[in-house]
């Protein structure tokens, strides 16, 4: 059972119907996981706008949904691991494709680089060198490239503690977390 109620779509009024209806819009429906974050006018504003600004990114979205399952993967976050491989099959990736970036992990190298860089960023919560982001450049990823990975990176965050904490249902079909290694 959740931590928060679940916000019902119909009884809302405002901003957060608004958010609401334009969620309905995009996903059929509005996931679990916006309804909890709707007891937060403000957290629904930010949270919907920043999925919409990086859908509008230099990355794109398979590579942005790379990134997050890297992401929900490392801090055991189901609902978002159960979410982003659904919406990562959606944008072309294929079931092996997901399972190695939870790992991290690519066949491209220069994928491979930017999921290393996203984790880094994780485990070190943010605490990087000039180093780590030369080393990220070094693989092709420009500066815009490498800002908008770290936005990207908070927004996985975000997400992966509001349906942590809050016991979030997940509402996508699950897939199995992975041993960091």
């Amino acid at each position: 059972m959740p931590n928060v109620p679940l916000v019902d779509r119909a009884a809302t009024t405002g901003s957060v119907k608004e958010h609401l209806d334009q969620i309905t819009s995009a996903f059929g429906t509005v996931p679990a996981m916006f309804k909890a974050v709707a007891n937060s006018p403000a957290a629904l504003a930010s949270m919907w706008g920043s999925f919409g600004a990086f859908g509008g990114g230099t990355l794109g979205a398979a590579l942005g949904e790379q990134i997050a399952v890297a992401v929900a993967n490392r801090n055991s976050c189901e609902y978002c691991l159960a979410a982003h491989t659904a919406l990562g099959k959606k944008a072309g990736l294929s079931r092996d494709t997901l399972a190695a970036a939870q790992d991290g992990q690519s066949d491209d190298p220069k994928t491979a680089a930017l999921l290393d860089f996203a984790l880094k960023l994780v485990n070190d919560r943010g605490q990087l060198s000039a180093a780590d982001v030369q080393a990220v450049r070094d693989q092709g990823w420009n500066d815009e490239q490498i800002v908008e990975t770290i936005g990207q990176v908070a927004l996985n965050l975000f997400t992966n503690y509001v349906n942590i904490a809050l016991d979030v249902p997940i509402d996508f079909p699950n897939v199995p977390l992975r041993r960091a290694n």
